[in-house]
């Protein structure tokens, strides 16, 4: 069950407590010289004084150093440093990589999107998918995942029940609406969208499509991001075939896969989006796949791990972690069954 909309502090309250701090401050210096003529230029020094310092407490840009704000019109995220965390951090994904980057910053520096930014990210498991969210969050929100801005919805812990999808679908419009009201960029994740009820995610749409405003409020800055395992085979194997010909997996394009990739999880019943209104009126922007991680991307992974526990390379420890690790095709062993989702329990052993 989901929790009710939360409701966000306003600055016009902080500026009122603001103001009583400083009354508070002030009275006793009235109450001495309550009994000797005020000079009149030293009481409007005080009250200037006084106005000047409430006024700056109860600016924007001082409440904000304090409280969690919704980003003004003006914030945009840093290309540069995006590009930089996508490249340090994200292995084996150039098509993640140039699509996120452009879609992202595209979308947030345009002055009038027509729509929220809805993205599609689809691939086996542990080959970044939830990584990029978070990139993707920390990009817009500084607090990242944890931002009261960013909402993550896991479809086994807030939809488990087919029988309750319409108080599903009823509960999640609200939320949607509460969360939009009080932030225009707010970022919504639906992770394991391959566990979700076939038809629930439609009930989203509404604010996914190209409307100005829907009862007062306005869509069009959020953005929508549904995880997927739905599809993997689907990109496994169009990247098992660029490699049986001799062809870097570097050389894969977005329209290798893009078609193939919407065709697949609209006719997969286990996709979340089987016969969804979502993909048959074109409201999702990017189906993003993600390549299976080939040996050399593992050991990429555990060396990054490495260095984020102690700062210390080991090659002999980062080759032995990658041994213990699955790949397929069997014979051939090469993609990773678990992409680098247990290289952190595996580099335990070591």
């Amino acid at each position: 069950m989901l929790p009710a909309a939360p409701s966000v502090p306003g600055r016009r309250q902080g500026a009122a407590v603001a103001m009583q701090l400083l009354l508070g401050s002030l009275l006793p210096l009235l109450v001495l010289q309550s009994s000797a003529a005020l000079e009149p230029i030293s009481v409007g020094i005080a009250i200037g004084a006084a106005s000047a310092l409430t006024g700056f407490l109860s600016s924007p840009n001082f409440y904000c150093r304090f409280v969690e704000c919704c980003p003004g019109e003006g914030a945009q995220p840093n290309r540069t440093a995006l590009k930089q965390v996508l490249d340090e951090k994200l292995f084996g994904q150039h098509l993640a990589k140039d699509v996120i980057l452009k879609a992202v910053t595209g979308f947030i520096n345009n002055p009038n999107p027509k729509k929220p930014l809805t993205l599609s990210l689809h691939g086996l498991t542990g080959t970044g998918k939830n990584f990029v969210s978070q990139i993707i969050t920390e990009s817009i929100h500084k607090a990242g995942l944890k931002s009261k801005y960013v909402h993550l919805f896991l479809s086994t812990l807030h939809f488990p029940h087919d029988q309750q999808i319409q108080m599903y679908k009823d509960q999640l419009q609200k939320w949607i609406r509460g969360n939009v009201s009080a932030c225009a960029k707010s970022v919504f994740i639906f992770d394991e969208m391959d566990k979700l009820h076939p038809g629930l995610i439609d009930a989203i749409k509404p604010f996914l499509d190209y409307y100005e405003q829907i009862d007062g409020v306005s869509y069009q800055r959020a953005i929508f991001v549904f995880l997927s395992n739905a599809g993997g085979d689907v990109i496994a194997n169009v990247a098992l075939d660029f490699w049986k010909s001799g062809r870097a997996r570097e050389q894969i394009q977005l329209k290798d896969l893009e078609q193939v990739l919407s065709v697949n999880v609209f006719n997969n019943k286990h996709s979340g989006l089987w016969h969804s209104s979502l993909i048959d009126k074109n409201l999702i922007d990017y189906f993003i796949p993600f390549l299976p991680l080939e040996y050399k991307h593992v050991k990429m992974c555990i060396r990054e791990e490495m260095n984020s526990r102690s700062n210390k390379i080991d090659e002999e420890i980062i080759q032995q972690v990658a041994d213990e690790m699955m790949f397929f095709p069997k014979n051939e062993r090469i993609f990773s069954v678990k992409g680098c989702k247990t290289v952190q329990t595996k580099l335990d052993l070591f």
